[in-house]
């Protein structure tokens, strides 16, 4: 199984997310239910192992919390592969972060060491983006770029299978885990 453990967007927020996507000018966008903020990407996995993540993460203790989505940006070395929503710095995400990596080793994970840059992906590109569409992001960029969208309380997190199909990805949940 590949799997990830993540925040799923509230309604409220994936209708904002998706009023914006509605103005990006090029690329594949991400489903509405699709839109999540990935914490930790655990990849393929046997049953067992995903059973020891489960019961590991069920002894998870992390306080609610308030987050709140801001500007947009790109990834991509030489040219943008994906279009994102940001996050404002919330100490609350990262200490959560590192709880579910430890509950990951926990359950006999070696994760490799990453930096945390906290995002929504909203679109993916091609490769080579002709210089046109290229414009057009920019554009985009420079119109929407500091867009601030909803703040809202972070009360539970959910380990996902992701299943590749070939209209993309299909993310199910597998389990919800509560904050206190």
């Amino acid at each position: 199984m590949r799997i990830f453990v993540a925040i799923d967007m509230p309604e409220n927020v994936q209708d904002a997310l998706e009023a914006l996507q509605d103005q990006i000018p090029v690329g594949r966008l991400m489903t509405p239910e699709t839109l999540h903020l990935t914490l930790a990407f655990l990849d393929e996995q046997p049953d067992a192992v995903v059973e020891a993540i489960h019961e590991a993460l069920q002894t998870l203790h992390q306080p609610k919390f308030d987050l709140n989505l801001h500007g947009l940006g790109t990834f991509g070395p030489k040219s943008p592969a994906v279009l994102w929503a940001g996050v404002r710095p919330n100490p609350a995400l990262n200490q959560l972060r590192d709880k579910i990596r430890t509950a990951a080793r926990l359950a006999g994970l070696d994760l490799p060491r990453e930096r945390f840059r906290p995002h929504v992906t909203l679109a993916r590109f091609n490769p080579r983006i002709p210089a046109e569409q290229l414009e057009r992001l920019r554009i985009f960029l420079s119109r929407f770029g500091d867009a601030a969208l909803p703040t809202f309380t972070v009360a539970q997190i959910t380990l996902f299978q992701s299943l590749r199909t070939s209209h993309g990805a299909v993310h199910e949940a597998l389990a919800e885990y509560q904050l206190s």
